[in-house]
Formats: C-alpha cells, sequence, structure tokens
C-alpha cells in the first residue's frame, strides 16, 4: 500500500457532534455509535479540511500506509449516502452541494469593457481557486491554460485579473505556509495528464520562498505523462513584473 497522508480521529477526544462531517465533500467522516470515525481510507483525500471543524481536537493527519484515495468510489459512495440526515447521523451530502467554499462552480467572465470610473468587473470564470480544493477532474480545466499564481501575487499587481487571469484557469497556493505539498504536486499531475492542461503559467513574488511553486510546477511536469509547456512570470513586492520565460521540467 501507498504511504500517504489520511485522518485520524482520537475516539477519547472525540463527543460525538459531527461538526466535522459537513465540511469532508468526499463523505469519509461519519458519526457511528456515538462517535466520528473514517467510514474509509478510499474515501479520503488526506487534505485535513475536516480539522479546523472539530471543537475537542481529536481529528488530525497523519502519513502512514493506507489504500489509495479513489475520487471514482467517492462519487459512488456520495450518491448512496441520503441528502437529508440529522447532525449527529453524519450529514454528508452529495457533491456540489457538501461545502459552499469547494463546490465547483463555472461561470462566463464578464467581457472586457471601457473602464472609465467604473469598478473592473471580475473575469474570474471558476470557483474554487485555492489548489487543495480544486479537483483536477472540473470541467473547467479541461484543456485549459492553467494560472498557478502564489496567493500574495493579485494583492501586489495592480489589474492582476485583466492582465494575467483572462484566458486562463486558476489555482492559487503558498509554497511557504501551505501543508500538504504532496497533494499539491499529485494534482498537477493529474491536471496536466487527465484534464489535459495546455500550459502552465507560474506567476510568483521575488521573494525566495516563492520559488517552491516553480519547483513544483517542474516536478509536476516532469512526472506527467504528456509535455506541456512551463512558464515563469516573477513580480516584485511593488507589482512590477520582473522576468517572464519558459522552463523545462524538473
Amino acid at each position: 500500500m501507498p504511504v500517504r497522508d489520511v485522518v485520524r480521529i482520537d475516539e477519547e477526544l472525540c463527543n460525538g457532534c459531527g461538526d466535522c462531517v459537513p465540511s469532508c465533500a468526499e463523505g469519509a467522516i461519519a458519526v457511528i455509535d456515538g462517535k466520528a470515525r473514517l467510514v474509509s481510507e478510499v474515501y479520503c483525500d488526506g487534505l485535513g479540511a475536516c480539522l479546523g471543524h472539530c471543537p475537542q481536537g481529536a481529528i488530525s493527519v497523519v502519513r502512514r500506509e493506507a489504500v489509495a484515495f479513489d475520487e471514482h468510489a467517492v462519487q459512488e459512495h456520495l450518491g448512496r449516502v441520503p441528502a437529508e440526515r440529522s447532525k449527529r447521523h453524519a450529514p454528508i451530502r452529495p457533491a456540489g452541494g457538501a461545502c459552499p467554499g469547494s463546490r465547483v462552480q463555472a461561470f462566463s467572465p464578464v467581457a472586457a469593457g471601457p473602464r472609465g470610473n467604473a469598478p473592473e468587473e471580475s473575469r474570474l470564470s471558476q470557483w474554487p481557486i485555492q489548489l487543495h480544493l480544486l479537483p483536477p477532474s472540473a470541467p473547467f480545466l479541461q484543456g485549459s491554460d492553467l494560472l498557478l499564481a502564489a496567493d500574495c501575487v493579485a494583492f501586489s499587481v495592480g489589474g492582476f485579473q485583466s492582465r494575467f487571469l483572462e484566458g486562463h484557469s486558476l489555482a492559487i497556493a503558498c509554497p511557504k505556509l501551505d501543508g500538504g505539498q504532496d497533494a499539491y504536486l499529485e494534482k498537477l499531475v493529474a491536471m496536466i495528464d487527465e484534464a489535459c492542461l495546455r500550459s502552465i503559467t507560474v506567476t510568483v513574488m521575488e521573494v525566495p520562498c516563492c520559488s517552491g511553486l516553480v519547483r513544483l510546477a517542474q516536478q509536476a511536469a516532469a512526472r506527467a505523462q504528456r509535455s506541456i509547456p512551463i512558464h515563469v512570470r516573477v513580480v516584485s513586492v511593488r507589482g512590477q513584473v520582473l522576468l517572464e520565460q519558459e522552463i523545462g521540467a524538473a
């Protein structure tokens, strides 16, 4: 069996409140016999979206031998779960309705037009955008050009959306503060091979820690079966573009 991150629930600490259940979009947790339990390792992606929802601190993510996460099994499992259940008996909801923050949505961005004094309209064409929440199977990723941006970039660059986002799907991440970097790598590989990305443009800050996102994209390109171009854009803390180039896989 592979060694990977998987959720661990301390039964002694768990009081069976069920607060963790709705936070797991894969339905991997249920309240059984008065305690939250991992239904199956197959359903747990190990990202830990449930961690902040346990008032008792009973949930952690551990790295150990576990059956591989199976997204197809998750979809079948969610299809079997009743839509309405009481809070104390695992209120797992079907995909797309489990957690508003991770529900996959694609929508048409507003077309660019004269700016004048009006606020700039959003050019975002999807949700979610955080890499941990973004499933490689999302329809809007299919055959797209991915903009992989460090979290700080949009706050540093004036006109980030109009300059960089238009015509791209988007994933954001912080290479320094985000946990689960192995999961990021696996997702990017899946996006290249299964979603058939056309390219990845990694946009990062000039600070050294941001280079980790570039390495992540290079490693994903090296592991993927398909070959796609990787572009790098580096911006300063004042939002100026310092470098734009195409790089090879690591």
